[in-house]
């Protein structure tokens, strides 16, 4: 691919910004790799993502081939919602990975979906699904997956723009002091135990948003549907605790499952539905991953 700069067309702009906007399938970061390993040239030379533009100059950019994923394809079941050229919609099973990490190098969703997947065109150089967004180990429920870099720059700006709409259902450890009510905060790492997250009122965190709502009682415990508005790690749990002040039932992380009123052997969180427009063809779709029979004794009334 060859472009030429002109004064109303890029002059002053970085390179990495002026190919993101011609460019929009491959990612800025993706954009700014290509430069660094010198298959984005500037007038014939290698240079930074960061060289201003001037009018005249030629940028030439080559793409490669994208290459095989270190990570292992293995045949794991998969709940499969919906599945095109572009994405996949998934119901993920509680105790399943997403992806491969310290301490799980296998056994994730990853694994499974480069089994199942044979149409994948490369995510960041590499043949492998893309990851727009991630749900715990425990967390059941609804997950999109991009297939190839397109699909995960508009996906990803979807998320970021908050326009991807996400329910969740939370059984908790006893009754919230109100029925309903809107959550806003900063969440951010916990400054003593680095591996949770925590409300933070020192300016730092970056800003969650969880409207919520009663819509089931069982053995004195609450059924909450969580409306989130941003996507911050652990966001759910963080807000039951912190906030409510009522855990979610079988959180060994940020509550005492063996002091819980109803013993769980999961975390009771579950991504019930998921809604956005197709990241190509930008078709509203929603979806509905079905509840899981641990969340029956609270879910008589729910379609009511």
């Amino acid at each position: 691919m060859q472009f030429d700069v002109t004064a109303n067309d890029g002059a002053g702009d970085r390179l990495d910004r002026f190919l993101q906007k011609h460019v929009a399938e491959l990612s800025r970061a993706r954009l700014q790799d290509l430069i660094k390993s010198g298959h984005a040239l500037l007038n014939t030379r290698p240079t930074k993502p960061s060289a201003e533009l001037k009018a005249g100059d030629t940028i030439s950019l080559s793409v490669p081939e994208p290459q095989q994923t270190a990570v292992e394809a293995q045949d794991i079941p998969l709940n499969i919602l919906y599945e095109d050229s572009d994405i996949v919609v998934l119901n993920k099973d509680s105790g399943i990975v997403v992806h491969p990490a310290a301490g799980n190098p296998d056994g994730t969703l990853v694994n499974a979906l480069l089994h199942h997947c044979d149409d994948l065109s490369g995510i960041g150089g590499e043949l492998r699904p893309g990851i727009v967004h991630r749900l715990d180990k425990e967390t059941s429920g609804c997950m999109v997956v991009a297939k190839h870099d397109r699909a995960h720059v508009c996906l990803t700006d979807a998320f970021a723009g908050r326009r991807i709409k996400k329910i969740y259902l939370a059984a908790v450890n006893g009754m919230p002091n109100d029925r309903a009510g809107r959550i806003e905060n900063m969440i951010g790492r916990h400054p003593v135990d680095r591996k949770r997250m925590a409300v933070l009122f020192d300016g730092s965190g970056k800003n969650a948003i969880t409207e919520w709502k009663v819509v089931g009682e069982h053995n004195g415990c609450a059924l909450v549907l969580c409306h989130l508005f941003t996507g911050r790690t652990h966001q759910i749990r963080v807000h039951m605790r912190d906030v409510l002040q009522r855990p979610i039932l079988g959180d060994g992380l940020y509550g005492h499952p063996s002091r819980q009123l109803i013993k769980c052997h999961r975390l009771m969180l579950h991504a019930w539905k998921l809604a956005f427009d197709h990241p190509i063809s930008q078709k509203a779709m929603s979806f509905e991953a079905p509840i899981p029979d641990e969340f029956m004794p609270w879910t008589q009334n729910l379609y009511d």
